[in-house]
Order: C-alpha cells, then structure tokens, then sequence
C-alpha cells in the first residue's frame, strides 16, 4: 500500500516547516532546529541519536535482523546567511538568515515520513539522518565520520526545486550535480602612491585582470558540449582611494561533472596565476577548499526511486532534469560509500518567487506531502528488495 498524507499531517508538516522558515540556523549551528526534530521525534515515539556533527539527529525504525536491509533517509537543515526580504507571515526572525534553499521543507518531509513509516511493519531497518551543514561545512563528511552511515545499505534524499511543476519528481541515473572546487587566490605586491604608480607593483590591475581571464578556461579551453563554470564571489583589496594596495585576495569556485575537465582546469588556474604573477611582478598564491564529489545515482538506488515515485504520483509526474547541475550537494559523499538517489521535488508554485539563495526564494508547500510520501515509499520498496 503507498503511503498517503492525509490533511492532519499535511498541516503538522506545515508548522514545522514555517516554524523552522522563521528560525533559521546556519551550518553547524542548528540547535532550535536539532531541539524541534527531536521534540517531534519523541513526539512519534521514535528512538533517536542527538549529536551527530555536533547538531544532527539520526533517529531509527524497524527490526535489525541479520538478514534484513537497512536504509537511509537523509534531510539537510542548515540555512544560509541572507536577509529574508518576503513580507508572509512565516518570513525569516532571524537578521540576515534565511532558509533560502528549501531545508525547511526537507525537514518537514522526512519527519511526515517518519509518521508514515511508523504505522508500518518494517522489513528491515530504517534510519533517518537530520544532517547539518549542507550550505558549509560539508555536514555529510562530517557525520559519516562519526558513523552516523553504519550498517546501512542504501540512501535516499530529495531536494525541492522550484523550476519544476508541483507534483512532479525528478529521477535520473548517473551524475546529477557537478563536483565543486572552492579556492583563495592571495596576490602580494608592493603598496605606493596612487600618483606614482610605477614605484609600486598594483595587486588591483594584477586580480583584475586575472578575473577576466580565468573566464577562457571555460569559454575557450573546455568542451562546449561539458557542463563546467568558473566564479569569481570574492574580490578584496585595499583600504583608501589614493593608495596602491599590496595585497588582494580572490575567492572563487569550479564546477565540473567530468574528471578530466575538472583537472585541465586546475591545472589551467595554476599556469594562469604564474602567468599574471610574472607579468606584473607580484606573487600569487592558491588554496583550494576540499573538493565536494559529484552527485552519481547508482542504477540500484535509481531504479527504486524511480518505482516509489511511479507509486507516488505517477509514471506521467516523473521527468529528467536533462544534464547534470552545476550546483553541488554533500550528499556525494554518502553515494561513495552506499548505493544512492538524490531525485528533486517539483514545488514550483502558481506565485512566482526569487530563485534558490536569493532573498525572495519560497517554495510551493503542496509538495511536502509529496516528498513525505515519496521517501516513505522509497524506504518500503528498498527493505523488500524492489528493483534494489
């Protein structure tokens, strides 16, 4: 039987959802958020673990029999520093944070799935991983680390996406989200006069122009038909008007969904900087930010969210999101050790809103029942070994 939200946990899941839309965290810092989870949890009488990266929660259901299949479901509650500028009820509290990406929701869903499954007889085992830190922080790493995946054999998340329909959930095998690099570029050169400049080494023209051309490594030395982009979020230098400044730092990140471009660019960072380094007589300095993997669904995890959305909405709801994301998600990190399926819920409204990580961002809130239903069943259909 598929699981099915009735309007009385339709509106729990709601309050929960407006509730945590109003008091947004930032990575690593959910403690309200891990504290609500928690009451709902007890709520349900669910057993749970606190703790998990400081803030997380892991709760479990079912049997853990020797023979039995043990599944993971996984919601992201961390917001991000962004000052809510919508005027609904449930608008941010909080000064410049604001759950801009949908976390909210996804919190929401995984505890009205947790209500579904707890009014089933298990096949297996099934835990339900709140995780922090998704924006920053690598919250997944984090609580793996921790063992917060033992045992399990397969995970299943969504994430809300407002580009689709209502209704509709995205399934697709393969890579789904691009691999991420972030980096700090430091350039060091010599301050003077703003009137002589030729007695100083201009870190400013130096960063600049290196801005401009770190956009050939995509536009003229990559693929047109690979999916890779170069940002640039950062750009500081100097205090005063009439001062050359000595030193500018640029902050940036790369995105890929293939291997071999996500090293030709690189290595193309590299030989730039040296290039301008030399140019313009200053010196320049890279780090780079750990990598966060690309999305893959395995065809096993696949194949079962592919079914429990067939359950769900039906075979005519499901569509592809066509080529990879260049958006990167921490769930990569759990798809590298257990078979997974990261699908997106479509939540895209009749109100048109501000696009993810933008102040106006909302989401359409009928898909909650939607995903609740969604990762109930994909949890079901993994335990009795369906199309797993």
């Amino acid at each position: 039987m598929v699981p099915v939200v009735d309007e009385q946990l339709f509106e729990w899941m709601r309050g929960i959802r407006r509730t945590l839309h109003q008091n947004p965290e930032l990575s690593y810092q959910e403690h309200r958020t891990s504290a609500l989870i928690q009451e709902k949890l007890a709520q349900l009488d669910i057993d749970y673990r606190s703790g998990w990266g400081g803030t997380g929660v892991v709760a479990t259901l079912g049997s853990n029999s020797a023979h039995g299949r043990h599944v993971g479901l996984r919601a992201d509650m961390d917001a991000l520093p962004i000052q809510d500028k919508k005027t609904v009820v449930y608008a941010s509290k909080i000064p410049e944070v604001m759950h801009a990406c949908g976390h909210d929701g996804h919190v929401a869903m995984l505890l009205g799935a947790a209500a579904l499954l707890r009014q089933r007889e298990l096949a297996g085992r099934v835990s339900l991983i709140f995780q922090p830190a998704e924006e920053n922080g690598n919250g997944a790493e984090k609580i793996i680390e921790e063992g917060a995946l033992q045992g399990i054999d397969a995970i299943f998340a969504g994430h809300i996406d407002i580009h689709y329909p209502t209704g509709t959930i995205t399934v697709d095998e393969g890579v789904i989200c691009s691999a991420a690099d972030p980096f700090l570029v430091r350039i060091l050169g010599q301050s003077g006069h703003a009137a002589r400049p030729h007695e100083a080494r201009d870190t400013i023209v130096a960063g600049a122009y290196l801005v401009t051309a770190l956009q050939t490594l995509v536009s003229r030395e990559t693929d047109p038909n690979q999916s890779a982009v170069v940002s640039i979020g950062r750009f500081q230098a100097g205090e005063a008007n009439n001062v050359i400044a000595e030193e500018a730092c640029i902050a940036g990140t790369i995105r890929t969904s293939n291997h071999e471009v996500r090293h030709r660019i690189l290595r193309g960072l590299q030989r730039m900087c040296d290039g301008v380094a030399l140019q313009y007589g200053v010196e320049i300095t890279i780090q780079f930010g750990d990598c966060l993997p690309v999305v893959a669904n395995s065809e096993a995890a696949t194949q079962v969210a592919r079914r429990a959305a067939r359950l769900v909405i039906g075979e005519e709801r499901i569509l592809s999101q066509g080529r990879p994301s260049l958006g990167g998600e921490d769930f990569a990190f759990y798809q590298q050790i257990v078979d997974g399926c990261l699908v997106r819920f479509g939540a895209q409204g009749p109100v048109a809103t501000g696009p993810a990580h933008s102040s106006s961002f909302d989401f359409d809130e009928n898909v909650l029942p939607v995903g609740a239903a969604w990762l109930a069943c994909a949890a079901l259909q993994w335990l009795v070994g369906t199309g797993g």
